[in-house]
């Protein structure tokens, strides 16, 4: 690795641990603190190892006898750095995981506050499972080098001053001792850099897993129903074996660099205990001096190493932290319902020569597309499949951006159905409601217009039973109508419909459209239809065909005028009756 990439990766852990500090800089300090305290109280405990070795032991030995008060001073001693010692433990490890994790906290919300914020359009180009990821794994994976960093930091202070007191104890001792530090954290470094890729490459692979499992979850029903279990299972292996195999790297490196960290403490114990008991037997040092030298080296082995786990963990922070980095500095997109404008009193929605084109595509998928809905009035968009029928209504919906062009709806709310109708995993009434309060008198009310009101009433709880995820406990039919009334609850100025009673049998929906024309009376409606009876329901329709209007009128002044929009119809109607190719 060059000296610009290791610059730019020790700028980078830097800028990591200090953008999370400064989230909760104060329970940070008291972590610190208490570190500071800890590492203090290490090397007055080796005095006090030397006072009680040259003050109590040895002339206990020497002379038979040492003074009561001597004795009770080197306890006293010994027990009262002992215990401020484990006070700073005890303040450094509480305060250190408190703001971990109320670090993790502030960065799940910022992440899910900006997933929140930005529009359908951009969650549309991305993975649910991947984003997923960023708030979940990924902010874990950043804060992993946190809470290990009030000890880190405090460890170097210790480094300085036991390096300190053991040259001044003596220094030919302190000298062999003191060496050992850098090598220690030279082999700490060359560890980080090596293993850096392996947990960058861990990580990525684990958003690529959890995008795909929330992939497979969503489409578990057709995995089952073309017998894919295996080959999803083959899937979803290969990406955990890409983890897997990441991850082993990194741990055969740690477990080299764990090793080194336990060998070269324990040979540089014996090599100081061999020339300390030469130093005694020429009387340059005392064995209280020499075993203090060696107890404060052997409480310094473990800063070291923790000061390694510091670094060890740096590489799978970074690669966490720059996922999370991504969701949090990419710019909010504009809400495409901003740029939405008011259309004047006669009109309940306007698109004026309005393009729109997704992001990646060499062409428009609406071009020129211009259309005025009355107010009360229901326009029926209809055309062949690719058309752009559901790209439009979408715009109109001010769900997507135009690229030129202006759309204008009428003051009021706005509902929107969609083909796929979304339930969530709570009961029919929340369903309903999604955080609004309507009277339960309202709810039905809605469910009969959407011919939901008998299914609903023989349900096990009425409007409190569960309908379980994704509605699962429901017919496509069913979730369709619910999706319906949940539109028609909120009494929408603007109602788009995107093919909404395709899952319902003609009888249903004959009574679905009746009570829409009714209690629609003063709604816009804009939907898209592919049923003869659907289309029937409009006051004009719109044809499409290459993402353009191509002709606008009734259904029956297009039967006759529009050859296409003729055979398209006819073809609708030999579907329905089983007729077609």
């Amino acid at each position: 690795m060059t000296t610009d990439r290791r610059f730019d990766r020790a700028r980078r852990g830097v800028g990591l641990v200090v953008s999370m500090v400064r989230l909760h800089p104060r329970l940070f300090a008291v972590a610190v603190a208490g570190a500071t305290v800890f590492a203090v109280c290490t090397v007055a405990s080796s005095f006090a190892v030397q006072w009680v070795v040259d003050r109590v032991i040895l002339p206990r030995f020497d002379e038979g006898e040492v003074a009561v008060g001597t004795v009770l001073t080197g306890a006293l001693l010994i027990i009262v750095i002992g215990v401020v010692r484990a006070a700073g433990v005890v303040v450094r490890r509480s305060f250190a995981g408190i703001t971990q994790w109320r670090v993790a906290e502030t960065l799940t919300r910022d992440v899910v506050d900006r997933l929140v914020r930005q529009p359908a359009s951009w969650h549309q180009r991305r993975a649910d499972g991947d984003l997923v990821a960023r708030a979940g794994v990924d902010v874990e994976a950043a804060i992993s080098v946190l809470a290990p960093i009030p000890f880190a930091t405090s460890t170097v202070v210790l480094l300085v001053i036991s390096s300190l007191w053991m040259l001044n104890v003596d220094v030919v001792l302190g000298a062999a001792a003191v060496v050992v530090f850098p090598v220690l954290l030279g082999i700490n470094v060359v560890y980080q850099h090596r293993v850096d890729r392996h947990f960058v490459e861990a990580q990525d692979h684990l958003g690529a897993f959890s995008a795909g499992v929330h992939e497979s979850f969503e489409g578990v029903q057709l995995i089952k129903a073309y017998g894919a279990e295996e080959r999803e299972t083959e899937r979803l292996a290969s990406i955990a074996g890409d983890v897997r195999d990441a991850r082993v790297r990194a741990v055969r490196l740690r477990a080299t660099f764990e090793a080194m960290l336990e060998v070269i403490p324990s040979l540089t114990n014996v090599g100081l205990v061999v020339l300390g008991a030469q130093r005694i037997r020429t009387g340059d040092i005392t064995v209280g001096e020499l075993s203090s030298i060696i107890f404060l080296f052997t409480l310094l082995v473990f800063p070291l190493r923790l000061i390694g786990y510091t670094l060890s963990e740096l590489p799978r922070s970074l690669a966490g932290w720059q996922r999370v980095r991504t969701v949090l500095d990419e710019p909010v997109e504009a809400d495409p319902m901003a740029s939405v404008g008011r259309t004047g009193a006669a009109l309940g929605l306007e698109m004026a020569s309005v393009s729109f084109r997704h992001p990646g595509e060499p062409v428009d998928t609406l071009h020129d597309v211009s259309i005025n809905v009355g107010r009360g009035e229901i326009v029926a968009v209809v055309g062949a499949t690719g058309s752009g029928k559901t790209t439009l209504v979408e715009v109109a919906g001010g769900l997507l951006p135009v690229r030129t062009g202006e759309v204008r709806l009428t003051s009021g709310t706005r509902s929107m159905v969609f083909q796929e109708a979304f339930l969530f995993s709570g009961t029919v009434r929340e369903n309903l409601c999604i955080g609004e309060t309507h009277s339960d008198d309202a709810l039905w009310e809605a469910l009969r217009l959407a011919s939901g009101d008998d299914f609903v009433r023989m349900l096990p709880h009425g409007l409190d039973t569960v309908v379980g995820e994704r509605g699962v406990s429901l017919s496509g039919g069913q979730r369709q109508r619910l999706a319906l009334a949940r539109a028609l609850v909120r009494r929408p100025a603007v109602l788009v419909l995107d093919d909404t009673t395709s899952a319902l049998d003609p009888s249903t929906e004959a009574s679905v459209l009746g009570n829409l024309r009714s209690a629609a009376s003063g709604t816009t409606v804009l939907m898209v239809a592919s049923r003869p009876s659907t289309i029937a329901l409009a006051d004009r329709v719109a044809f499409m065909a290459g993402g353009a209007v191509v002709a606008d009128g009734s259904h029956r002044d297009l039967l006759a005028s529009e050859p296409r929009y003729r055979e398209l119809v006819e073809a609708f109607e030999a579907d329905r009756e089983g007729t077609g190719p």
